[in-house]
């Protein structure tokens, strides 16, 4: 690809980067977040009119990638919408040195996508990520009770009708309890965090519960013990990389780190507790 069609391409990003801001701003109930976002998007149409000096064209925005991006600020929140925006930065900073020498002009914007844009964006406020921390509540002990817990029902009475009926109903009752937790923990966060007792125990309830019967379900749907605990684990592991990606886009952390300590943490305490299902099944003789 040559440097005239690096640079038209890099036009394009930025047409369409400045109607992603613009639509983020619009979506964004926060006041001060809607004067941020639009300040980002003014700045990526004035580099797309300096492109547009050298290349003397124009350039028609990417609409899927704007869309895609509204979808993923809508389900997940705008800072995660943002954060992806910003790894999508990491070539353009690549290109922006091949071509320094021949337009030195390139520095300045080079110095507003590390310094002014990533300033901005690190002060956005999400609900999601206030709350983070309950659904990680929530999340990270369903995982851990719960992958334990049905690994080792499986073992002890080897019946899916049972392990998936007992799993849903320590579930609900769990949820609740976790629930209480939330509301409890909540209240004793400094309050410059602006989390509310109940919206946190809400966050926490739902996240044990949805995660319950995610990991429960292939008890439910199929009647082979050995492919439904498998299946779990697999689901297990997709729980954990899928909330691990959001979180590490979203607060911009290691995700391989992270990833790795729930995992290990989750299939370990299923493997105990497999071993432990099939002792009691051996002390007691239960056989169902």
């Amino acid at each position: 690809m040559t440097t005239q069609q690096l640079i038209y391409r890099q036009q394009r990003n930025e047409i369409t980067e400045h109607h992603i801001y613009t639509q983020l701003s619009h979506l964004s109930q926060d006041p001060d977040n809607k004067v941020l976002l639009a300040e980002i998007a003014q700045q990526e149409l004035q580099h797309y009119d300096f492109w547009r000096s050298i290349t003397h064209r124009e350039a028609q925005p990417d609409i899927w990638k704007i869309r895609m991006h509204l979808l993923l600020a809508r389900v997940f929140g705008l800072s995660f919408s943002l954060r992806l925006l910003e790894i999508g930065e990491v070539s353009a900073q690549n290109f922006y040195k091949s071509i320094e020498k021949q337009y030195p002009q390139v520095n300045e914007i080079r110095e507003d996508e590390l310094d002014h844009e990533q300033k901005i964006i690190g002060i956005l406020n999400d609900t999601r990520l206030v709350y983070a921390g309950s659904i990680v509540l929530g999340l990270n002990d369903a995982l851990v009770e719960f992958t334990g817990t049905l690994a080792g029902l499986t073992f002890a009475f080897n019946n899916n009708t049972i392990v998936g009926a007992t799993g849903l109903i320590m579930g609900f009752a769990a949820s609740l309890s976790m629930a209480a937790s939330g509301y409890l923990a909540s209240k004793e966060e400094d309050a410059k965090e602006d989390v509310n007792p109940i919206t946190a125990a809400i966050y926490t309830g739902m996240s044990y519960i949805l995660t319950v019967v995610f990991l429960v379900f292939p008890y439910i749907v199929q009647d082979n013990p050995s492919i439904a605990l498998l299946s779990m684990l697999v689901i297990t592991v997709l729980i954990i990389a899928g909330y691990t990606f959001y979180i590490s886009i979203a607060k911009a952390i290691s995700f391989k780190r992270r990833f790795i300590e729930m995992a290990i943490i989750s299939l370990g305490v299923a493997a105990i507790s497999f071993g432990i299902g099939s002792l009691i099944k051996q002390l007691f003789d239960v056989n169902i």
